[in-house]
């Protein structure tokens, strides 16, 4: 019998290439058009958007190279050199990660995830790659210290003030421990998504209808109520289906199915999602809710190309609504606006809205209907 290692070695090597095959070509042109949109925003001088954050500007990095390594372009590569993440970390062997991402440890994943992808894009191109990885084990490894057994009986802290623990920053972990399993086939990342996934199911946080809540109650490790944002819904999946492909075993597909089908039945209008600060009558949501809907179409990417056939298949109608709700928001300068279930209107436009329209974009291209 294969040891898990011996079966990612196989399955990985055997999956890598067809994660960017069969690509549609008028989704990719559409794709071109918003990418060179989100592009606009980035300045090679500062290795920043204008109008970023430091982690919504990692979910564009790492977009971009995502989109890249789909539509089989290299056209925006210089971004992987130029980010100030990576300039940061050539300046500064000993950066200290936690005072760069001010003590937040789900911001400092978003960071470890786009160095995962420029390694990716790199390494696919026969280009330097290890400085990338290397920069992420050692972000990682500052993450994976913040595991915490002593309240509510494990998980990483959000921040560094130990005072609360939250889905999206174990969510990442999880994915972040999985993915860097099958780059680096270390068995310590594969330990701590194990663990992850087992504290998080049995944590409370995912309610009665399916969706994760925000995280729990510090005082009673119960689930706190707060908002079911889509993100908290698919970071989730990508480490679901991460784990499948590492170990084989269905009930990860199973898990995943659930979220998105709660998704599917409570957060969508006419079967496009809706984040909970949406508002067709008007923009209510900020610059970090505005990426939330493209991370999660970029997770559900990464679940399905992990995943079975018949449950890409099952899902292929879910994403191409999606697609089509985003062309519906997308003006006429290729901004993408926030309110994909009814157009441009009360949508908000500028980098982080327009990057989440790649990243659904980037999945529909592969997933959805061509």
């Amino acid at each position: 019998m294969l040891s898990l290692r011996a079966l990612c070695i196989v399955a990985c090597s055997l999956s890598v290439p067809s994660v960017f095959a069969a690509q549609c070509a008028a989704t990719l042109s559409k794709g071109t058009a918003v990418a060179n949109r989100l592009q606009s925003y980035y300045s090679t001088s500062s290795g920043s958007y204008n109008g970023g954050g430091r982690w919504t500007d990692a979910n564009a990095v790492e977009d971009i190279h995502n989109f890249m390594l789909g539509a089989g372009v290299t056209t925006w590569e210089n971004v992987g050199n130029t980010w100030d993440v990576v300039t940061a970390a050539q300046a500064n062997a000993n950066i200290d990660w936690y005072s760069y991402n001010q003590g937040f440890n789900d911001d400092a994943q978003w960071l470890i995830l786009a160095l995962y992808k420029i390694f990716d894009y790199k390494n696919s191109h026969g280009q330097a790659s290890s400085f990338y990885l290397d920069t992420a084990k050692k972000i990682y490894s500052a993450v994976a210290a913040e595991w915490d057994t002593g309240t509510c009986g494990g998980g990483v802290w959000w921040n560094t003030d130990h005072g609360y623990k939250n889905a999206i920053t174990n969510e990442l972990f999880l994915y972040t421990s999985a993915r860097g399993y099958q780059i680096t086939g270390d068995a310590t990342y594969l330990a701590n998504a194990q663990k992850t996934w087992t504290w998080l199911k049995n944590s409370g946080m995912r309610n009665s209808q399916g969706l994760w809540n925000d995280g729990l109650d510090s005082s009673t490790c119960q689930n706190n109520g707060q908002n079911t944002w889509t993100y908290n819904q698919g970071v989730i999946l990508s480490g679901l289906g991460q784990m499948y492909q590492i170990t084989g075993d269905s009930t990860y597909i199973t898990e995943a199915q659930t979220t998105i089908d709660a998704v599917i039945a409570h957060s969508t209008v006419n079967g496009v999602i809706k984040e909970i600060c949406d508002d067709s009558a008007g923009a209510s949501c900020n610059g970090d809710s505005e990426e939330f809907k493209g991370a999660f179409m970029k997770h559900l990417q990464y679940f399905l190309d992990n995943a079975p056939a018949a449950t890409q298949a099952k899902y292929k109608d879910f994403v191409t609504k999606q697609y089509n709700g985003i062309l519906s928001a997308t003006n006429g300068n290729n901004d993408v606006g926030t309110n994909w279930y009814s157009g441009t209107g009360g949508s908000v436009f500028g980098i982080q809205a327009t990057d989440s329209g790649l990243a659904g974009i980037t999945n529909a291209a592969k997933w959805g209907a061509c």
